[in-house]
């Protein structure tokens, strides 16, 4: 397994380096300290697994450098924000530009570790403080993705609901005892009833309508 970490902080880098090797034996870190180095890397390295990315690097503005990054890896290769900021608008415009969840970096190496296997095995990992600041926003400005769950089956906002507890399509199967290819049949329709184009923002919406319960 290849991952990228694309931090300006080398002695951070070193850190994180050091903890992911301990999940994983042969794992492979590829390193980068702005921007341009992690838009090189992601274009030269093959098979990359996982991008970990702080927002506020050298060489371009977070939101461009993101965009670019995003566009430049498979689709399939999710990227983590691992920041320190507190601006979670910040973060949740990143998810809208297409990184798959945020890990503080104030996080426990235990807390992160298992938010990276979470989303190595499909799944989510948001913050609940994230979550709490979408529902909070959503009380005080409307969003219209909320709109869209008039167009679902009972069925699609049960998995909607675990999809807001950050789970994987495997663990959706297993708990709603349905087939795997059910369930990305279910995601695929949800995605587009609430139109939003991944996962992450599917489980800030399910935040945001107060989704995110046990299944009842």
């Amino acid at each position: 397994m290849k991952i990228l970490i694309a931090d300006d902080h080398e002695l951070f880098r070193d850190g994180l380096r050091l903890a992911l090797e301990q999940m994983e034996q042969g794992v492979q870190i590829v390193e980068a300290g702005d921007y341009p180095q992690a838009i090189d890397a992601a274009k030269s390295v093959t098979d990359l697994s996982l991008v970990l990315l702080d927002l506020n690097m050298p060489g371009m503005s977070w939101n461009d450098g993101l965009q670019v990054l995003r566009a430049t890896l498979n689709p399939a290769v999710p990227i983590i924000i691992l920041s320190a900021t507190d601006d979670r608008r910040h973060v949740l415009q990143a998810v809208n530009l297409g990184a798959a969840g945020f890990i503080p970096k104030t996080s426990s190496s235990r807390v992160m570790l298992s938010a990276l296997k979470l989303v190595l095995s499909g799944g989510v990992y948001l913050p609940p403080a994230l979550l709490e600041q979408a529902v909070e926003e959503a009380s005080a400005e409307p969003q219209p993705l909320a709109n869209g769950t008039n167009a679902l089956t009972p069925r699609q906002r049960e998995v909607l609901t675990l999809l807001g507890q950050g789970k994987s399509n495997k663990e959706i199967a297993r708990v709603l005892d349905l087939a795997e290819g059910t369930v990305k049949l279910h995601v695929t329709a949800i995605l587009k009833a609430l139109g939003v184009n991944n996962r992450t923002r599917a489980v800030v919406a399910a935040a945001q309508m107060g989704l995110t319960g046990p299944i009842s």
